[in-house]
């Protein structure tokens, strides 16, 4: 089963990338030497940090009425209950 979470903040962007790395066992340094860029960036984006790219990618969201998601595969065996609260939705299949 997924966990479908609506992204409607860095914040919560941020928590469901944090959320599919811990789920696979990934420490943020492995993730980061993964893609090649920092830890400390890794660590930003799960922490939501402001940038000016976060505040407009929200604004131009909610300008324009696109609701954003997140579906989060979880691995084998894992249940994901109880994750992320009311924007969080469980999806069969």
């Amino acid at each position: 089963m997924a966990v479908r979470i609506e992204i409607t903040s860095p914040e919560l962007l941020g928590f469901a990338l944090q959320q599919g790395r811990l789920l696979r066992g990934t420490s943020q340094r492995q993730l980061a030497d993964q893609l090649g860029i920092g830890q400390k960036w890794v660590w930003e984006m799960e922490n939501g940090k402001p940038g000016l790219l976060m505040e407009r990618l929200f604004a131009m969201l909610d300008a324009t009425g696109v609701r954003l998601w997140a579906e989060i595969d979880e691995p084998a065996g894992d249940d994901l209950s109880g994750a992320g609260g009311d924007d969080v939705e469980k999806l069969d299949g």
